[in-house]
């Protein structure tokens, strides 16, 4: 039986209900303006019912001359109701048309695309860099990467909060939200096929259980993890992580550097100390 995996997501240029708010706008402003139109031109308008037009049956005749070509039962009689018609009532008919066919493929036939093609850049992960946790720790390796060369194609982000995962699609990062110590999450980002996964996820417990369940699906994986209690060192490593950074030390150990020397050294030196020291080269 094929397992169904969770949905990856990127970026939205807009917000749905925006654009869908706004295009009604525009509709409803150029269905006003056409009834104006028709209103003050109605003398050039003949009603073969009753010969009189009144107010409700001029916002009929907008309405049935904007969505149809109209019953007959109305006519533009005169030559100025007829080239207003033309070519001011046509434009307008084919603008809201225009509006509604935009927000149908906008709203369902892009989005269905998009899902698609979602599904198909996860079924095609290879040699990707997967961040479990995108608090401060995760998100500042992601920046970096990206800053060096990494695609954004190349990058996916697990995280089970929400507006940690809108930033990681801000990134253009693809983003998986939910556990990244459940086999189905794993699954779903290919973390077999990854080149390295980056954990960052809070709490020294939590980042070791995702550690043991990515070595479990992923035997020759890269993995650094993060961790700040010194004492979990030992146990992230033998849980199977390449490489523990515990970003407590390397700061006490950079500060007792400084002490020792008696001079503050260049912000980039520090910089350089630290990303060595989180590749393990």
């Amino acid at each position: 039986m094929t397992r169904e995996l969770a949905p990856l997501t990127r970026r939205s240029t807009a917000s749905p209900w925006r654009t869908l708010v706004v295009r009604a706008a525009l509709a409803l402003a150029l269905l006003v303006t056409a009834f104006l139109l028709l209103w003050f031109d109605r003398d050039g308008l003949k009603d073969h019912i009753d010969g009189h037009l009144t107010f409700a049956e001029v916002i009929y005749f907008t309405m049935i001359t904007i969505t149809t070509v109209g019953y007959g039962d109305i006519v533009p009689v005169t030559e100025k109701a007829r080239l207003i018609d033309a070519f001011l009532i046509t434009p307008i008919r084919l603008f809201i048309w225009l509006i509604f066919l935009g927000t149908a493929f906008e709203l369902v036939f892009k989005r269905a695309w998009e899902k698609w093609r979602m599904k198909q850049i996860q079924k095609e992960l290879c040699g990707h860099v997967v961040v479990a946790g995108f608090g401060k720790n995760g998100s500042t390796a992601a920046e970096r990467l990206l800053a060096e060369g990494l695609s954004p194609e190349s990058l996916v982000v697990i995280d089970c909060h929400s507006d940690r995962c809108e930033l990681a699609r801000g990134l253009g990062a693809a983003v998986i939200e939910g556990d990244a110590s459940s086999d189905a999450i794993l699954h779903a980002v290919h973390v077999n096929r990854a080149a390295r996964l980056i954990v960052s996820a809070g709490r020294d417990d939590t980042g070791i259980l995702v550690v043991l369940s990515a070595r479990k699906l992923s035997p020759s994986l890269d993995i650094a993890v993060v961790v700040r209690n010194h004492d979990n060192e030992d146990i992230a490593l033998a849980a199977g992580a390449n490489r523990v950074i515990n970003p407590v030390a390397v700061a006490g150990a950079m500060l007792a550097a400084n002490h020792s020397t008696g001079r503050q050294p260049h912000e980039g030196a520090q910089i350089g100390q630290v990303r060595e020291a989180a590749s393990g080269s």
